[in-house]
């Protein structure tokens, strides 16, 4: 189970993995409280914020967290997390020093129809690619070319013993 927060999420980590359930901790830009971070912004540009990040990362392995996630901060406060950590650090947007990178799917192949942050990367526009054959599929449709009449269903041609059983409600698809 993926928990964003960290020393304020202390106890339901600790718990959690108590309960044999598997927590990987999430600091830094925490997507599911983003208006109480006042959006989507970098996280520890400053100071005092650095030291809450730093002090989240700890927290969240001391509380048994298998791995952490950091989000969207300063590849220089990335840093500073010890590569000697006890569990694996995956970073998005936090620069290449961790033990793994995520990049959200929907960003990698263009279905997020919004700007991409900073550290997000396209490799494919499928959603472009998605919206044309919406476009195709309505246009046939409207026009009366789909479906055609290679992709409907024929009634078979019947004896006249078959054409007097009684009718199949089984649906023979």
């Amino acid at each position: 189970m993926k928990v964003e927060g960290g020393e304020r999420r202390l106890e339901l980590i600790s718990r959690l993995t108590e309960a044999e359930i598997p927590v990987m901790g999430h600091v830094g830009l925490t997507p599911q409280s983003v208006n109480a971070l006042g959006g989507y912004r970098v996280q520890g540009k400053n100071g005092g914020r650095c030291g809450q990040l730093i002090r989240d990362a700890h927290a969240v392995e001391a509380a048994g967290a298998f791995a952490v996630v950091l989000e969207a901060v300063p590849r220089e406060l990335a840093r500073t997390l010890p590569a000697n950590c006890a569990y694996p650090r995956s970073w998005i947007g936090a620069g290449p020093e961790c033990d793994g990178q995520i990049l959200v799917l929907h960003d990698a192949i263009g279905l997020t129809f919004t700007v991409l942050p900073k550290f997000a990367r396209r490799y494919a526009n499928v959603g472009e690619m998605i919206s044309r054959t919406v476009r195709e599929y309505c246009d046939d449709v409207r026009a009366g070319m789909f479906p055609s009449d290679a992709e409907s269903y024929h009634a078979a041609r019947a004896s006249k013993e078959e054409k007097e059983a009684p009718v199949n409600t089984d649906g023979d698809w």
